[in-house]
């Protein structure tokens, strides 16, 4: 008997883990699907005072905030300093541990415009969603959908709503950062606009990269202090992205000592 107990408990535990991620998948899919509506509404009524869709988005994050609310497994914090004034716009900036990022910086009450690979956006349902929101499809490794992705963030920040990006590019398949991209930081460059960088911790053991269950995280995004880049031009791109990255894993390594 004392043998099959830690086999039972662990077969206990996978059962759970599996409902729980069920569930949570399906929160998920209903959400999106009746969200639809809703937003399709919200952009229609707002669009003539809201060309940017701020409030359409806003709306959609909240999918997010509902997901995870809901999944016992999880337990999500956000610290730093808030802007001021969410219309104020910036270029955001995160490390990429896991899909779980977006529903933990969806949880910042600010919209901002995602910069996502195109595959996303052709999910039915939840790339009409997208759509709807205002996110920015890219086609990764093709010259002129990057262009064009570029073009209408800087229109969008234009409209004083901020965009994030992920530099790295995609997820690490390990605890360390790659290396940034230039994308973001060219981005704020020419649209003569701050850096917001912010750190993540804990997403990597909520969701497995290809997995589709879940597992128990207690994650972190930290909101971290805002780089001007009034006054640079394009040859300080290396430095600035340099100094964003090692901004963000300071934060990180903080995080994860917090948190242990």
């Amino acid at each position: 008997m004392c043998r099959r107990r830690p086999e039972l408990t662990t077969v206990f535990r996978s059962w759970y883990v599996g409902l729980v991620s069920a569930w949570s998948w399906l929160v998920l899919g209903g959400c999106l699907l009746l969200w639809l509506p809703l937003l399709a509404v919200v952009r229609v009524v707002t669009y003539p005072v809201d060309p940017a869709h701020y409030w359409t988005g806003l709306l959609f994050r909240k999918v997010a905030v509902v997901m995870v609310t809901l999944n016992p497994l999880w337990r999500f914090r956000v610290s730093g300093t808030l802007p001021v004034n969410p219309r104020l716009p910036y270029v955001v900036v995160s490390n990429h541990e896991s899909f779980v990022d977006i529903l933990l910086i969806s949880h910042l009450p600010w919209e901002m415009k995602w910069l996502s690979k195109v595959e996303i956006l052709r999910i039915p349902v939840l790339g009409w969603d997208m759509w709807l929101a205002g996110d920015v499809p890219v086609e990764r490794g093709t010259a002129r959908s990057a262009v064009r992705a570029m073009k209408r963030c800087r229109e969008i920040l234009a409209q004083r709503v901020s965009v994030i990006i992920f530099p790295e590019g995609t997820r690490s398949p390990t605890a360390d950062m790659l290396p940034f991209k230039d994308g973001a930081f060219r981005l704020a460059l020419q649209a003569g606009v701050p850096i917001l960088p912010l750190a993540l911790y804990g997403t990597g053991t909520a969701l497995p990269k290809h997995g589709w269950k879940f597992g128990r995280s207690r994650a972190d995004v930290r909101i971290l202090e805002p780089i001007e880049t009034a006054g640079m031009t394009l040859a300080n791109l290396d430095s600035l992205r340099d100094r964003v990255r090692e901004r963000i894993a300071a934060a990180r390594e903080q995080l994860r000592r917090e948190s242990s």
